[in-house]
């Protein structure tokens, strides 16, 4: 179900949501630096054409962690994300070019990246925004581009403190994403190995369809 809010809303939510980012950006940057996200990686790299040089974008990129690990495989890798002090931090770490958008305000272009990667951050888009950035990420790819998310799973939209969630189990995301024009390759549970109650993260790999 869509929570409905007014377009000042939505402009809220995301203030007080980048607010939190920016106001913890060193600590979240120490926090996460080092988190095994290789399961996620490797989904997103297998999905993609086996080559070098690939145009990739980072959605949400925070302070660069992964940015620079595709650009360490040889790709052209671009972040975005919508904290200033993340696109400062990401393109000290990476090297690469970083776009400063919101979600709300998302110019990614035409058919110009090969994949998009979204590692924990499409959650926190407001459920009646997310048509509208899944149609962005669906033009910015070229013919066949693979999207990755990862997110927190669950039955809720709302308050989680200072950040705001949209929480979705795997039938809900793949409505969503079928109706952007993607579909879903496969999809899995993290951490890997435990027990479904145990695993909070849903990962989903998906290609645009045409």
């Amino acid at each position: 179900m869509t929570k409905k809010h007014t377009d000042d809303a939505v402009e809220e939510i995301e203030r007080i949501t980048l607010d939190h980012y920016e106001t913890n950006a060193e600590a979240f940057w120490q926090g996460t630096r080092d988190h095994d996200v290789s399961q996620n990686i490797e989904a997103f790299l297998k999905a993609l054409p086996q080559r070098e040089g690939l145009d990739l974008l980072d959605l949400g990129c925070g302070p660069g962690r992964d940015l620079h690990y595709f650009k360490g495989l040889g790709h052209r890798a671009v972040g975005l994300d919508g904290s200033q002090t993340f696109c400062k931090m990401a393109q000290e770490h990476s090297g690469c070019d970083v776009l400063n958008q919101s979600f709300a305000e998302l110019d990614l272009g035409e058919q110009c990246f090969d994949g998009i990667y979204a590692n924990a951050s499409l959650f926190h888009v407001p459920s009646q925004l997310l048509p509208s950035v899944l149609s962005a990420c669906h033009r910015a790819l070229r013919e066949g581009g693979i999207l990755f998310s990862s997110n927190p799973r669950g039955n809720d939209e709302g308050w989680n403190g200072q950040r705001y969630g949209h929480y979705m189990e795997f039938d809900v995301s793949q409505r969503f994403w079928n109706d952007a024009g993607f579909e879903v390759l496969h999809h899995y549970y993290r951490p890997e190995g435990m027990p479904r109650q145990q695993q909070p993260w849903l990962a989903i790999v998906s290609a645009k369809r045409n």
